[in-house]
C-alpha cells in the first residue's frame, strides 16, 4: 500500500534502470520487460512526485535537476535493501554481485590474481571486474568499489588507504644510449619526457637523496598520454624518459626492455585506494573483499 510521500520500489527500479541505460528501449531491454512498463513506472513516479525525472527528446533521455537527486538518493539504499535480502537468504555466504573497478594494466595485475583467489573463496558470489583508465560514475555504473592509485583529488570521496608503491624513473637502453643517462635531476630538464596526463602535475617531479637532498625538476614533454599502458609502450619504443609505478613497470624491468634512472634518488610514495559509492552502508560483500584484498597487497609487499 502507498499514499501520496510514499515509495514503490519498483518504480524506483526501473526509474534507476532508465537513468543507468539512457532510454526506456535500453531500460526494458536490460531488464526483460515491455518497454511500456517501464514508460507507465516513470510516469506514475513523476506524477506522485509532481515533477520531471527525465527530460525527453528524440535522440535522447538525461536525469532533470530533480532526476538527478532522487537517483543521487534513492539509489544506495535500494542497493542495500537488495544486499539485506541477499544476506538474509544465504546468511553464510557472501552473495549476489559484487563490481571492482580500476584501470586497465592495474585490473590486469595485480588486482586479477586477487580477485580469482577472492572468487574462489566465495562461490556463491558474482564478480564482475571493470578496467578502464578513466574515472567511472560509481553510481551510475553500479560500481561497488574502485581501486584507484596515487592521489585522490577528492577529500569529499569514501575511501579507504590500502597500500602504497614506489614510483620509478625509467626509460629504455636505447633512449638512453642515445641521450645519454641523467646523472642527476637537473639533467632531466634537457630529456625528452613522456607525460602521463593522468596525474595531477605530470610535468613537476620532487626527488629526494638518501641523505635528505630535496631536488623539483620542471620538465618538458612533446609526448603526452592519458594511459598507462601507452606510456609504457612508448617508453619502450625508446620515445623517451618518465615515471611510473612500480607494478606497472616490473615486467618491463625484468624483461630489460626498460632501465630504472638515477635509482639513489626516489620519488614521493604513492597510495592504492579503495573508493566507495555515496551511502552509509558499506555491504558485507565489499567490506570482505577490501579486507582480503588489503591483507593480499601486504603480502605481496
Amino acid at each position: 500500500m502507498t499514499g501520496p510521500g510514499a515509495a514503490d520500489l519498483n518504480q524506483l527500479w526501473l526509474f534507476a534502470a532508465v537513468a543507468e541505460s539512457g532510454g526506456f528501449t535500453a531500460a526494458a531491454q536490460r531488464l526483460g520487460v515491455a518497454k511500456a512498463k517501464v514508460s507507465l513506472a516513470v510516469a506514475r513516479l513523476e506524477s506522485q512526485l509532481g515533477q520531471a525525472l527525465f527530460a525527453r527528446s528524440t535522440r535522447r533521455v538525461a536525469l532533470t535537476e530533480a532526476g538527478q537527486a532522487l537517483y543521487e538518493q534513492s539509489i544506495p539504499a535500494l542497493r542495500s535493501l537488495q544486499e539485506a535480502f541477499e544476506q538474509a537468504a544465504n546468511p553464510q555466504a557472501l552473495a549476489g554481485t559484487l563490481r571492482i573497478a580500476a584501470a586497465t594494466d592495474y585490473a590486469a595485475h595485480p588486482l586479477a590474481p586477487a580477485v580469482a583467489a577472492f572468487a574462489a573463496r566465495h562461490p556463491e558470489l558474482q564478480i564482475d571486474l571493470r578496467s578502464s583508465d578513466r574515472v567511472l560514475d560509481m553510481l551510475r555504473e553500479g560500481i561497488d568499489v574502485s581501486l584507484r592509485l596515487g592521489w585522490l583529488r577528492d577529500s569529499s570521496l569514501r575511501a579507504r588507504r590500502l597500500g602504497t608503491f614506489e614510483q620509478y624513473l625509467v626509460a629504455s637502453p636505447g633512449y638512453l644510449k642515445r641521450a645519454g643517462m641523467p646523472a642527476q635531476p637537473a639533467d632531466l630538464a634537457a630529456h625528452e619526457w613522456v607525460a602521463l596526463t593522468l596525474l595531477p602535475s605530470p610535468l613537476t617531479w620532487k626527488f629526494t637523496s638518501a641523505r635528505g637532498q630535496v631536488r623539483t625538476v620542471r620538465v618538458n614533454a612533446r609526448l603526452r598520454t592519458d594511459a598507462i599502458g601507452s606510456l609504457r609502450g612508448l617508453l619502450v619504443q625508446g620515445a623517451g624518459i618518465s615515471v611510473m609505478d612500480q607494478m606497472t613497470a616490473a615486467e618491463a624491468l625484468r624483461r630489460g626492455d626498460l632501465v630504472r634512472v638515477l635509482p639513489a634518488w626516489s620519488l614521493p610514495r604513492g597510495g592504492v585506494h579503495a573508493v566507495f559509492p555515496p551511502g552509509r552502508h558499506l555491504p558485507a560483500k565489499v567490506k570482505a573483499f577490501v579486507d582480503f584484498y588489503a591483507d593480499w597487497l601486504a603480502r605481496q609487499a
